[in-house]
């Protein structure tokens, strides 16, 4: 079975909020085997919310609708459905009975406009809320299955996993999803797709999703069966094609990105790394640490932003600055030697650039960076020229530090 979720509230539709509830019912709702095509917002007109709900039944027998179910004139919901579905609201004298008791317990007043919160669609099943005054609303159509429930995740979570998971695993067909997810770097999208492209297309489920950001591209297939072995199966097929075909530019198959793949390597050889960072001014240690545990194999790291720091902290001649630049191969190999050998850890990365926007160092473009590299039995440094905007180029440079390192790391285990 598919499934739309329709998140109500013009609040929804300015910066200051998110649909994180969408996000919770999907996963909850792939758990049984439903897909979720499509999830839209839909502010508090009733009007455009009665279409959107019309329009999402023609195209999936299960919709979710969440928010606009409290007192106010712009909580819609309720008259919206109605009007789509071309059903009478009817008044529940038990529903306000509920709401009542809940405000006594609570040593306050009823507000009036509550009321309207004891409205239940004909045919409708209400849906116990003990966390709020909204009542939730569950209605069996002949097509299908329309959910009404609360906006705030404290509302809404235990409603739908104490009321409607038990109905929908009656009335559901049973059916499994499975998932893989690859990472891969030092790939193009284009080229990426390109690759694999031939043996994707080939399968009709799993669906393949490529999903590209800074040097990284994602690869994500999920499958569908009537049973956990059959979808398990699906994507371990298709999975081990793409492996074979890829190889080593896999660096993960668990989702774990790149600094906590190379945080294993190194954690099970017993080495460690330090970096040295101009442009990045202390991302890539960023990076680094935000894998739990970094500290066993993360010796440190400098931030030389200027000049003088370069030969000052970290000890960079200054003759070498004075006659290659501070954007140069010359000084990312030192500064990557020079981290290596300060705090005795196994390899050293190194990051001097221009990010931009405006250059400012003569002759050198916004976006071109080096890279340096020293390990124990030698020291490189490799030229990069990323597109333009000042944050992209640094992460740019950071996701490709970490891939200079990682081809290192899997060349030395394989000599």
């Amino acid at each position: 079975m598919n499934a739309e979720i329709i998140a109500v509230g013009s609040e929804l539709l300015t910066p200051a909020r998110i649909d994180t509830n969408s996000l919770w019912l999907t996963a909850r709702l792939n758990e049984l085997g439903v897909e979720v095509l499509r999830k839209t917002i839909v502010g508090d007109d009733r009007n455009l919310l009665a279409q959107a709900v019309a329009s999402a039944l023609d195209r999936v027998p299960l919709l979710l609708i969440t928010g606009g179910l409290g007192p106010t004139e712009d909580d819609v919901t309720r008259e919206a459905v109605a009007q789509a579905l071309r059903r009478r609201l009817l008044f529940s004298e038990e529903i306000l009975a509920g709401i009542e008791e809940r405000f006594r317990r609570l040593g306050r007043t009823m507000a009036p406009n509550n009321r309207r919160q004891a409205f239940l669609l004909e045919g409708a099943m209400p849906l116990p809320n003990p966390h709020g005054t909204a009542p939730g609303q569950w209605i069996d159509l002949p097509s299908g299955i329309v959910m009404l429930l609360p906006g705030p995740p404290r509302e809404l979570e235990p409603m739908f996993t104490n009321h409607c998971l038990p109905l929908l695993r009656e009335r559901l067909p049973q059916a499994f999803i499975r998932t893989r997810f690859f990472r891969v770097a030092g790939m193009g999208e284009s080229d990426l797709d390109n690759r694999i492209a031939p043996i994707y297309r080939a399968y009709s489920n799993p669906v393949t999703t490529i999903l590209a950001a800074e040097g990284d591209v994602q690869i994500h297939l999920r499958a569908r069966a009537a049973s956990e072995q059959e979808a398990e199966a699906l994507v371990e097929e298709l999975g081990a094609k793409i492996l074979a075909e890829l190889g080593d530019r896999v660096y993960s198959t668990d989702g774990s990105p790149l600094e906590a793949v190379i945080g294993r390597e190194l954690a099970s050889r017993g080495e460690t790394l330090a970096v040295a960072e101009s442009c990045t001014a202390g991302m890539l240690g960023a990076r680094i640490t935000e894998v739990p545990g970094s500290s066993a194999w993360f010796a440190g790291g400098y931030i030389v932003y200027g000049t003088a720091m370069k030969t000052r902290l970290l000890g960079v001649d200054p003759a070498l600055v004075a006659q290659h630049g501070v954007v140069s191969e010359a000084v990312a190999v030192a500064m990557a030697e020079s981290a290596r050998d300060r705090t005795g850890a196994t390899y050293a990365l190194s990051i001097t650039g221009e990010a931009g926007p405006e250059p400012s160092t003569p002759g050198i473009e916004p976006g071109t960076v080096w890279i340096g590299l020293a390990t124990p039995g030698s020291a490189s440094a490799r030229l990069y020229r990323f597109p333009a905007g000042r944050e992209r180029v640094r992460r740019w440079a950071v996701q490709n530090a970490l891939y200079q390192l990682w081809r290192s790391l899997l060349e030395s285990r394989a000599g």
